[in-house]
């Protein structure tokens, strides 16, 4: 298994859980709704994009009652859970292929809900310590590293600056374009010497590990709102 292995050869037609569509659907993961919520009933395709991406945004974009902290000590408590040799078995992939979210981004990317649990899961994992902690209205939910940063980006939430808490999107070839990215995690410090610890899902050998990143490699980062 190459090191860093964070995106997987898939069939023709398959989920492009790292690979996915560049359609700016994934605004979905920020409803306000419990988790799993069905989305609105169809009330007319314009009237209903519009009111669903007004809740969304607002969502997105409203303070939890959750702190970094708190987020990062569920993120912490993970390390050294792995995959098995399919690269699946994982708890997250497994949450994610039967949670609402994962039939939204089946629909935007195709495949089936079960290749979810084969799939790349680093952004899968971020996702699911939101879903834990209660934040993921802030973290966000999605197979998808590049959808889930453009997420952060529609909502006015990305920038440059390494926080505590913070969701990092990394391209190993050192791009700054959304486009590029490869990878995703959580800061847990910036360093001051160039390097960010951080504590990501799928990497090494398809473990959760707590890393050291030069920021380089970093794309950007995405701002959940979290408690002071």
């Amino acid at each position: 298994m190459a090191k860093h292995r964070l995106i997987r050869a898939l069939t023709p037609g398959t989920i492009r859980a790292a690979l996915g569509a560049t359609v700016l659907a994934s605004a979905a993961f920020g409803a306000v709704a419990p988790a799993h919520a069905d989305t609105p009933e169809q009330v007319g395709p314009a009237s209903q994009s519009s009111v669903v991406q007004t809740a969304q945004h607002a969502a997105a974009n409203q303070r939890v009652n959750v702190t970094a902290q708190q987020v990062l000590n569920v993120a912490r408590a993970q390390i050294g859970t792995s995959e098995n040799a399919a690269g699946g078995g994982t708890k997250f992939q497994k949450w994610y292929a039967t949670s609402q979210r994962a039939m939204e981004t089946v629909k935007r990317d195709g495949g089936a809900p079960t290749e979810y649990l084969n799939a790349a899961w680093c952004s899968m994992f971020v996702s699911w310590v939101g879903e834990q902690t209660g934040a993921r209205p802030q973290v966000g939910w999605d197979a998808y590293t590049v959808e889930h940063a453009r997420w952060f980006a529609a909502n006015h939430r990305w920038g440059s600056t390494p926080k505590p808490g913070a969701v990092v999107f990394f391209s190993w070839s050192g791009s700054k374009s959304i486009d590029d990215i490869n990878h995703v995690g959580f800061v847990v410090k910036d360093n001051g010497d160039g390097t960010i610890s951080t504590i990501e899902g799928n990497t090494g050998n398809g473990r959760v590990e707590a890393r050291v990143r030069p920021t380089s490699q970093v794309v950007g980062y995405g701002y959940p709102n979290y408690k002071a």
